[in-house]
């Protein structure tokens, strides 16, 4: 992509600056900084507060066209947008999940009933989703999913277990993956439901995690019901709109993670200053490698925005997850032995958090494993991985 800027896009990212500069000040001011991943339980509500005063100024779901209530912004101005958004230190938003995956997929595939019933609640704030995806049998191959969905008169009831549902104590709503045909081959036989979270037969557990946190959750679904009509897509293309989903997952919004990322680098090297740790020369050695590496997963999401999406993406995904653990090594090797240190309270710090966390990055979104077979097969045309 082009990202010569224009006048009007400088017009627009002043614009955006002196919003946000002007905005995240009284009761907002304290949530700079807070949120993301592994942080999600920092000032949810106060956040989700800050989420729909941006809707109000029609800062909301900015990558939409206007007819769905976006503003229409190109790629270029969209990378401005959340460039200026992750400088300010503005928290991270609480209902990315449906701006950036299930409403770009509804805009795409989605009827115009279903446009008119939740795109409104994703653009004002006022209705959350989560992901049922992975399961415990199928956390990376999403075509083993064994939850099922039959069709009871009017109603889908889904019966299953869905795991490392991101938000889902938080959410009111869920894109779920379900087997709705045992006869098609595994790819064809699934559909893309839409699920209310707030009804009987739903049970959302959290997961403890290493870092003290759980956005993470198990969800069981037992008899619970949704319309006949909240399909995405036909019945039994589940799996052409879930890869649909997953790519824009993988998006623009993928610069502002990597200027969280340059914050997250910023705050190791100065920790290694104070520590003295940036005077042994192998410490200093992982720094510039760690500056190197992130520049060129920035220069690779931009060379690839606009482009055909999944392939290019599960670079971009295979990248950013081995970086980010690898940092949060590099952390812990600066705190040294005072890093093992938790007292009675668990209170984390920076760095054991980030190295906590980082653990999960190479397996949440698409795993390695399986990221390396898409691109071997799609790309390289190797042969495909023996299966049992």
């Amino acid at each position: 992509m082009d990202l010569t800027s224009d006048v009007a896009d400088e017009q627009l990212r002043a614009e955006i600056r002196g919003w946000l500069e002007q905005n995240l000040t009284g009761k907002f001011a304290h949530l700079r900084g807070l949120g993301g991943s592994g942080r999600e339980h920092e000032a949810f509500e106060e956040r989700l507060e800050w989420n729909q005063h941006m809707a109000k100024e029609g800062w909301s779901c900015v990558a939409w066209p206007k007819e769905f209530g976006g503003r229409g912004l190109s790629l270029e101005q969209q990378v401005i947008f959340h460039e200026e958004y992750a400088r300010s230190g503005a928290p991270a938003r609480v209902n990315h999940l449906g701006e950036e995956l299930l409403g770009p997929t509804l805009i795409e595939l989605g009827t115009p009933e279903q446009q008119a019933r939740f795109l409104p609640g994703i653009v004002a704030a006022t209705e959350l989703w989560c992901q049922g995806y992975s399961e415990p049998g199928a956390g990376s191959d999403l075509a083993a999913v064994s939850t099922r969905a039959e069709l009871d008169g009017d109603a889908w009831v889904v019966n299953g277990q869905k795991v490392w549902t991101s938000l889902a104590q938080q959410a009111d709503w869920c894109f779920v993956i379900a087997r709705t045909s045992t006869e098609a081959r595994k790819h064809d036989g699934l559909s893309y439901l839409l699920v209310p979270m707030h009804q009987p037969g739903v049970d959302v557990r959290p997961i403890n995690q290493l870092t003290g946190t759980s956005e993470f959750n198990e969800v069981f679904f037992d008899n619970a019901r949704t319309d006949a009509d909240l399909v995405v897509g036909e019945v039994g293309q589940g799996w052409k709109v879930a890869m649909a989903t997953l790519g824009y997952e993988r998006g623009v919004s993928t610069l502002a993670q990597q200027i969280g990322f340059r914050k997250e680098l910023d705050a190791v090297i100065e920790e290694a200053k104070l520590t003295g740790a940036v005077h042994d020369p192998v410490i200093r050695d992982r720094i510039v490698r760690a500056e190197m590496e992130l520049e060129t997963i920035r220069l690779h999401a931009l060379r690839t925005l606009g482009g055909a999406q999944g392939l290019d993406m599960s670079t971009t995904k295979l990248l950013w997850g081995q970086w980010h653990r690898a940092l949060g090594e590099l952390a812990m090797a600066v705190a040294g032995p005072a890093g093992l240190y938790v007292g009675d309270d668990y209170a984390l710090s920076h760095s054991q958090a980030l190295y906590l966390f980082s653990r999960s990055d190479t397996i949440y979104g698409g795993s390695d494993e399986i990221q390396k077979n898409v691109i071997s097969e799609r790309v390289l045309g190797l042969p495909r991985e023996a299966r049992a």
